[in-house]
């Protein structure tokens, strides 16, 4: 039985959840919460019904939530998003779309979307409201925490290792086994090949 989905976030990421939403076929999708100023407009065909004020009133109708707010510099406001969609009693579900790969021996946590094309291996985990997003590929082993973003076709290697919070830049490479901290930040098209401590900003030349 198809259940009610509301998307909190109505920026850029929430077209692509959307379209994911739509193939997956698991979710109807009511509507957007947004900002102010986007109340009563339509991103696709789905209305901006209100602003985060508005959730707990939403909370006893629509039974499923998904943070449709993007991340690249900080992870604060989907953490946010999160728990407060959490602490409302929705259910934050898992969306996997329709042509990703994601192994029976892989785990995937609640609130995580991957998106079209991603690959997900035997023995990786990815953890709480993360985003694997298009033609990512997370390898044999490796470990995403909580609240990350692993961005257009980037790769974390075979063991590799994303700290809570943390973001992998579009076309990025983690060399297998590397460690990267919590609360980092990698630039796009770069190479890691060492382990990185918490809360590195790595946005140099690939080496």
């Amino acid at each position: 039985m198809t259940k009610n989905l509301i998307l909190i976030g109505a920026g850029g990421h929430a077209l692509s959840c959307i379209d994911v939403v739509e193939q997956a076929g698991r979710y109807r999708i009511v509507g957007l919460i947004g900002m102010s100023n986007e109340v009563g407009k339509r991103v696709l065909s789905y209305e901006v019904l209100g602003t985060d004020d508005d959730l707990p009133g939403y909370a006893g109708q629509i039974e499923a939530a998904l943070v449709a707010v993007g991340q690249i510099k900080s992870a604060s406001r989907r953490v946010a998003i999160f728990e407060r969609a959490r602490q409302l009693g929705f259910s934050l579900p898992t969306i996997v779309a329709e042509d990703a790969i994601v192994s029976r021996h892989a785990s995937l946590g609640a609130g995580t979307i991957v998106m079209h094309g991603a690959v997900i291996n035997a023995g990786a985990s990815v953890g709480l409201n993360a985003i694997v997003n298009s033609q990512a590929l997370i390898e044999h082993g490796a470990k995403v925490g909580d609240h990350c973003h692993v961005s257009t076709g980037a790769i974390l290697n075979g063991e590799a290792s994303l700290g809570a919070r943390s973001f992998v830049g579009s076309r990025s490479v983690v060399r297998e086994g590397v460690q990267v901290g919590s609360d980092c930040l990698i630039g796009m098209g770069l190479s890691v090949r060492r382990s990185l401590p918490d809360n590195t900003r790595y946005t140099g030349e690939a080496a």
